[in-house]
């Protein structure tokens, strides 16, 4: 078969062996997506049995995730090159070691350094998964639902982090919550080689450039750190020069990739419009969608009171829906009932719908309101989650499907971060315009401050009042915080509404030009790809 043929509804359909072998990845990605939340319940314990600083607390949660980022479209293309079944498996053994090494520390450094290793050992295990995902079903109908249930593990384990860390640390120690990873990833070592076929570039992609991964290392590292400090602290110079640098890192990234035979990261697969275009829809959702989530838990914790644990479990329902949604989009783009750019266009006209819902949440009693209106915007999200992945590794060469999954998993993490940073920081904005005279009168300087300064610090900082001031400061707070909201749905609509007209004008010219004209071969690009090994078991 051609490298660059889509395949079609005739092609063979998957057997038995691939839908095992789908959830025998899907608990891996189900497992990675838990772990980037679950920290931040462990957090109180860990950070008083290892005597941690504010500085190593801050580190042990954010260097998984910088390192999961700096390394994705590194593991992605070295999957291609060596094997991406062979990748998977290297990467879940090393996220056993390093998950046991982080349960057991016994210092604030090990712990620090066993995220770290967790962090890079988990950025082979999402873009092999996905990409196995993508030659594993060559049935394009089977493929889309194969994708979408693979999504919604990613998805649904995030909403599920909270809850799981919740329930294991309250029946175990805060080093539990990293044992989770040891059974999966031994289910994965042990039928990975009798379920899982390999993969490989066989076209002589030659030697990885060390030079590349570090000019990525350099760009994406220092822009994420900036980003996630300039959301946590303000406006500051370091976090500015450090994406100021990071920009200029990628540049030179750029052109390094645009001067080799065998780049990193081929950048002709942004010249491949649906490619680039569902890539840009990707993170613009992303970024309206974890700034909001950042929002929403604050408003759970902060204004109606919740504990962690509690405010994840009232979000459980949104999540639900969300994965029904999902899978409901896959069925009805496999069917050819609705076109893809399409589908996507309603479910972020129903986002929209439920962003303008919570324009109108109240600042007490909210918790009925809230699941309607970000109820509604999950359901929309779903028809994006379900087809997008496909659309990105499917435009790809075949050879370049771990490169391409990469990017879009690289794109993610962005996403979250760049939405923290810019969603956060209009909502602090938001809140610190309507505090700056409703603070009322008699309250101490210290207090008034900490309350202007952010809803956390209003709420850390009242019990030293009397009762009576002390709820006036909450309350003050409060409505500000709900107002900050209520701005940024509106701003959160109008981005949805955009990318819905978006998406129905080019994302479907894309799309359509794509079917009609027979899809040709990158320029220089190989034409081959070793056949699976079938029998590897």
């Amino acid at each position: 078969m051609d490298a660059h043929t889509v395949p079609g509804p005739d092609q063979p359909t998957a057997t038995r062996r691939e839908w095992i072998g789908l959830a025998v990845l899907a608990l891996p990605t189900l497992l990675m997506s838990i772990d980037l939340s679950v920290l931040y319940l462990a957090l109180p314990a860990l950070s008083a049995d290892l005597h941690a600083s504010s500085s190593q607390q801050l580190w042990s949660m954010d260097i998984y995730g910088f390192m999961l980022a700096g390394f994705l479209v590194t593991m992605g293309t070295l999957g291609d090159r060596i094997g991406r079944r062979k990748l998977l498996l290297i990467g879940a053994a090393a996220f056993t070691v390093a998950s046991v090494l982080a349960a057991y520390s016994d210092s604030a450094g090990m712990l620090i350094t066993a995220r770290a290793l967790m962090g890079i050992a988990g950025a082979t295990l999402m873009p092999s998964t996905l990409a196995l995902i993508t030659n594993m079903f060559s049935n394009a109908k089977e493929r889309g639902v194969a994708i979408s249930l693979w999504m919604s593990c990613f998805l649904g384990g995030m909403a599920l982090g909270p809850v799981v860390g919740g329930v294991m640390l309250q029946n175990f120690w805060w080093g539990s919550v990293f044992l989770l990873a040891v059974p999966v990833m031994v289910l994965l070592l042990v039928a990975g080689p009798l379920l899982l076929p390999e993969y490989r570039d066989s076209s002589h992609a030659g030697p990885l450039d060390l030079l590349s991964v570090a000019l990525f290392l350099a760009a994406i590292l220092p822009i994420i750190y900036g980003l996630k400090e300039l959301a946590r602290a303000g406006w500051a110079t370091w976090p500015a020069a450090a994406i100021v640098s990071g920009a200029i890192f990628t540049v030179l990234f750029v052109l390094r990739q645009r001067s080799l035979a065998a780049p990193l990261l081929d950048m002709r697969l942004f010249g491949n419009r649906r490619f680039s275009i569902s890539l840009a829809l990707f993170l613009f959702i992303g970024v309206v969608q974890a700034g909001g989530m950042l929002l929403i838990n604050q408003y759970l914790q902060m204004v109606e009171g919740y504990s962690a644990l509690k405010s994840g479990l009232i979000l459980v329902p949104t999540s639900v829906v969300m994965i029904f949604s999902i899978m409901t989009s896959a069925g009805l783009a496999a069917k050819g009932k609705v076109k893809g750019p399409y589908l996507m266009a309603g479910g972020m006209t129903v986002s929209a719908v439920g962003y303008v819902v919570l324009t109108q949440l109240p600042t007490l009693s909210g918790v009925a309101m809230l699941l309607i209106g970000y109820g509604l915007v999950m359901i929309g999200v779903g028809p994006l989650a379900a087809l997008v992945p496909e659309i990105i590794v499917g435009a790809a060469p075949p050879e370049k499907a771990g490169s391409a999954a990469s990017v879009m998993n690289t794109s993610g993490e962005f996403g979250m971060a760049l939405g923290i940073a810019t969603i956060g920081s209009i909502g602090t904005a938001l809140y610190r315009s309507q505090m700056t005279d409703a603070i009322p009168a008699g309250t101490p300087t210290g207090v008034s401050d900490a309350a202007r300064e952010s809803i956390a610090g209003a709420v850390s900082s009242v019990p030293q009042l009397s009762p009576g001031l002390a709820e006036s400061v909450l309350n003050s707070a409060r409505e500000a915080f709900t107002h900050a909201i209520n701005i940024v749905s509106i701003i959160s609509a109008a981005v949805f509404v955009i990318s819905a007209v978006f998406a129905v004008t080019v994302l479907r010219r894309a799309t359509d030009s794509a079917a009609a004209v027979p899809a040709e071969p990158i320029a220089g690009e190989p034409q081959n790809i070793e056949q699976p090994e079938q029998d590897a078991a």
